[in-house]
């Protein structure tokens, strides 16, 4: 899902005008940016909790040169799933793997014999 696509949805849901949900979309956004930006994590019991990560600097190569270069440092953005999140994305794992062990496999069954 996409920008555009979550401001549709929540349109429909909220039963508001697509302008009025884009603001709505974009302020969210914007708060969440602008919390990050200034160090604080953002937790949304929901969905999840957005944090700041730090890359230290290090040595790298250039794969067009070979020659060895320093990449800086910098900080990045941390998503980590909420617990009803995770949940939710491994009980379908969990029932596809389920349904995988209950049909039988199009492999013959290895027979093991005593013998020479």
């Amino acid at each position: 899902m996409n920008q555009t696509e979550l401001i549709k949805k929540v349109a429909k849901e909220q039963g508001l005008s697509e302008a009025k949900a884009e603001k709505l979309v974009k302020a969210v956004l914007s708060s969440i940016k602008g919390a990050l930006k200034s160090g604080e994590e953002v937790r949304l019991s929901e969905l999840g909790v957005f944090k700041i990560g730090q890359r230290s600097e290090r040595k790298g190569r250039n794969p067009r040169t070979g020659k060895e270069i320093t990449i800086p440092a910098r900080k990045f953005v941390k998503f980590l799933a909420s617990k009803p999140i995770r949940d939710s994305l491994n009980s379908i794992k969990t029932e596809n793997t389920k349904e995988a062990k209950n049909t039988k496999s199009s492999k013959p069954e290895k027979t093991v014999t005593a013998g020479k």
